[in-house]
């Protein structure tokens, strides 16, 4: 099937920061992904970088299915998609107020029984994220964020052109919130999975769990490797991130492995950070 040809002026990217977020590596990726994909699958959603970016350069010919466990995230991406001139709005609001005292009071509504609308939910997600520290996305037990405020001189909460062109590319999508088991329910021979799943620690301190009040160890990942074989026999192209460490490539032993080379930021470990091998491992 012959690739379609988008318009130039189509720039959706990522309007979250996120801790794993692939837009560093796309230039790498970019060789790996199917010159054309009939249906988009991806289970861990997170920032969304694969996605707009195959979603920009016309790669994806028919429909996208997009999931997360978290479910304010998929709330968020709900509302961008349907309601983006209301989520300006608030995010206008929120910058014309934003101080110390403003980010605690909107951080604290998770603890609270204040009913906020969808819109509300978003822009209270995205202001955080944006002047929250290192734009982590991190919750206690009890599922309540609790990252500290950033010290940004001046950050900057409304970006009306990036929501505005991820809206567009949103519309494209079906959008759900579920674990990653939940593809073997939708994806068909021929579509095209991406996985980008937490990270096996490279050590004990690499770890990071707390994107959801769930943990991600290694009894998921041998779980995520076997519908990743199951979907292989099934006939799906799939596609999947994680850490270049012996428990990931016994794991995915018998498929094509690939290294990219990935910057990483947030670590309790300071000589940990920096640039390090990855791994990309592919059915095809």
């Amino acid at each position: 099937m012959q690739q379609q040809i988008m318009p130039a002026v189509r720039t959706a990217k990522p309007f979250l920061k996120w801790v794993g977020g692939k837009q560093q590596l796309i230039e790498q990726f970019q060789p790996l992904f199917p010159v054309s994909i009939r249906r988009y699958h991806e289970p861990f959603l997170g920032g969304g970088a694969v996605y707009f970016h195959l979603w920009d350069t016309g790669r994806i010919l028919e429909s996208a299915w997009l999931a997360d466990t978290n479910a304010e995230l998929v709330g968020t991406y709900l509302a961008v998609r349907d309601h983006v001139d209301e989520v300006l709005v608030a995010l206008a609001q929120h910058e014309a107020r934003h101080g110390r005292s403003h980010y605690y009071e909107i951080r604290a509504l998770d603890r609270q029984s204040n009913d906020l609308t969808d819109v509300e939910r978003a822009a209270r997600m995205i202001y955080l994220n944006r002047t929250c520290y290192n734009g982590l996305y991190r919750v206690n037990r009890q599922g309540h964020f609790n990252v500290p405020m950033g010290s940004y001189k001046d950050p900057r909460i409304v970006f009306e052109e990036t929501l505005r062109a991820a809206s567009a590319a949103l519309k494209a999508a079906q959008l759900r919130v579920g674990g990653f088991e939940t593809i073997l329910e939708y994806a068909q021979p021929g579509d095209f999975v991406y996985f980008d799943p937490p990270y096996d620690p490279v050590s004990k301190t690499a770890s990071f769990t707390s994107y959801t009040n769930d943990n991600f160890g290694d009894q998921e990942q041998r779980r995520l490797a076997s519908i990743f074989t199951e979907l292989s026999q099934r006939g799906c192209y799939c596609m999947l991130s994680n850490s270049h460490t012996e428990f990931i490539l016994e794991l995915y032993g018998d498929f094509r492995i690939e290294l990219v080379r990935a910057t990483r930021a947030v670590n309790s470990n300071g000589h940990a950070r920096g640039a390090i091998n990855e791994v990309v491992v592919l059915n095809y």
